[in-house]
């Protein structure tokens, strides 16, 4: 229920700047691509946490509206697969740990926009919200494969189930990219990420725990602006 909440309020705010946008004559636009995610940061003893990135998607619409000549505020509306992959040994057995995490996504960047030989060169950056409305974790080795469901909450209780992966709901960070619009709408840009919260809950089952996670990555996209 908290989640169809918070992505309802998520859709009506962007519906209502959508609706702003078109009768004052600003762009609308619609993207997707592809995303390389990691999850960087420390586990439970503080060691540095040894990740592999996966590939994930993106899609979503935006809105430019003018502030200032070439200048732009963006903001957007995105569903955003991100996580990472993980490889152990034990016993001579190798498993390996995908983790894959499914957000909401409002990107609020400050868009340059400058005209450039039949187009126009296209750089943004500034801040991100996200929030968490699903995922799954699955434990591959030998004969063995383990799927679970991610539950998202901020603090894991001592009597919780030990096989359920745990993260944080709400993320937030910086993203900045670039990129170039052809002159009938048709953009390409190149997308960074850096998030700024951690995503890993209090768990109360682990001593002293030291774990910290966050989202960070890069991705391609490609949309049409009209």
């Amino acid at each position: 229920m908290k989640t169809k909440i918070i992505l309802f309020f998520a859709v009506l705010m962007f519906s209502t700047t959508l609706v702003s946008a078109q009768s004052s004559g600003m762009q609308f636009g619609i993207l997707g691509g592809v995303n390389f995610q990691n999850l960087n940061g420390k586990d439970f003893s503080g060691d540095k946490l040894e990740n592999d990135m996966i590939i994930g998607f993106h899609a979503g619409v935006n809105v430019l509206i003018p502030v200032a000549p070439e200048f732009y505020f963006q903001p957007g509306l995105l569903f955003s697969t991100k996580g990472a992959k993980n490889e152990n040994v034990v016993l001579g057995t190798t498993f390996t740990t995908t983790t894959k995490l499914s957000y909401i996504e409002v990107p609020l960047n400050l868009v340059y926009k400058g005209a450039l030989s039949n187009g126009f060169v296209l750089v943004g950056f500034g801040p991100y919200v996200g929030y968490g409305i699903g995922g799954k974790v699955t434990i591959e080795g030998g004969a063995v494969t383990l799927e679970n469901d991610v539950e998202f909450k901020n603090v894991v209780e001592t009597d919780d189930a030990l096989l359920t992966p745990y993260f944080k709901a709400f993320d937030a960070g910086a993203n900045v990219f670039a990129g170039y619009e052809m002159a009938g709408g048709l953009f390409l840009q190149l997308n960074a990420q850096l998030g700024l919260l951690n995503i890993n809950p209090e768990d109360k089952r682990i001593p002293d725990d030291k774990s910290s996670v966050k989202n960070t990555g890069f991705g391609l996209s490609l949309g049409y602006r009209f």
